[in-house]
């Protein structure tokens, strides 16, 4: 089966240089409208959907991503893979900006978002002990340092609701938590990622060091903006590498069957509603 590449892209990561046959695709799903028309292409031999998380011009805040649309709309582009590419924040010393983070982990300090798929008479729960694809985390890891670009594979992405920046308290807490970057958005994405049985990873470009450096003033939107546009290109060379080198390579993670067993609900009662609208996502299951 061939693998398709989707592209998550964030703040100033608002197209992929190098997509051939481009197609737009608006796409309407049970949960609304994504953020942004879907970008369908290639890259090498490689089928590749990008979609803008914050839309065209920016438009949208965080919390009012449809980040359920946004993943939906790529289950039915028919995703096996999702990279999620995020600015960010350092929480350690060693991590600079200008540099790249593929965290390992997550923990969610957010509190406005819908984060799964399910409910409404189904009941699913899926494992989100390991959040992200470790082979696909692996593969990003490689295809970024090809790029030349400074790496830190592993980590913990603390996601916060924003969209103000953290206090100073805020930020040394999170430290002290032992999170490595912080940002606003790819939490709910590897959630649903996982429900939508995706291999997931995300690619974190620091721009600063929040405010809890010493020699850092307060977050400086200007200066972020600034160290954002060199990293966006290291960024769109290492997705364009892992696109070239992804191409019909096996899934062997346990992603593609995330969902097997976690159906908690009696078939029956299901409604036929709800079994029709989720059907992209649990029809193998029931």
């Amino acid at each position: 089966m061939e693998n398709v590449l989707g592209i998550i892209g964030g703040s100033g990561f608002y197209q992929m240089p190098g997509l051939e046959k481009v197609e737009m695709m608006e796409l309407e799903t049970p949960f609304g409208h994504p953020s942004d028309p879907f970008y369908q292409g290639r890259i090498g031999d490689t089928e590749v959907v990008f979609l803008s998380r914050h839309g065209r011009g920016h438009r949208v805040l965080p919390s009012e991503i449809n980040f359920r649309a946004n993943i939906f709309g790529m289950k039915l582009l028919d995703v096996t893979h999702l990279i999620s590419v995020s600015t960010a924040g350092s929480l350690k010393e060693e991590i600079h900006p200008g540099e790249l983070v593929i965290p390992d982990q997550f923990i969610d300090r957010t509190f406005k978002r819908p984060e799964t798929f399910f409910g409404g008479g189904i009941v699913v729960h899926v494992s989100l002990a390991d959040p992200v694809c470790a082979d696909l985390a692996r593969d990003l890891t490689s295809a970024a340092r090809k790029g030349g670009a400074t790496v830190h594979p592993g980590g913990t992405y603390l996601c916060m609701e924003g969209p103000q920046f953290s206090t100073r308290a805020e930020s040394n807490y999170y430290r002290s938590m032992g999170a490595s970057v912080i940002s606003m958005t790819a939490m709910q994405e590897a959630r649903l990622a996982r429900e939508a049985e995706m291999c997931y990873a995300t690619l974190v470009l620091v721009t600063d060091y929040d405010c809890w450096h010493q020699s850092a003033g307060p977050v400086d939107i200007a200066e972020i903006l600034r160290v954002m546009k060199a990293n966006v290109d290291k960024a769109q060379h290492a997705v364009s590498n892992l696109a070239h080198g992804l191409g019909r390579h096996p899934r062997n993670c346990g992603c593609k069957d995330a969902l097997k067993g976690t159906v908690i609900t009696e078939r029956a009662t299901i409604p036929h509603k709800l079994v029709d609208d989720l059907r992209p996502l649990v029809g193998k299951y029931l």
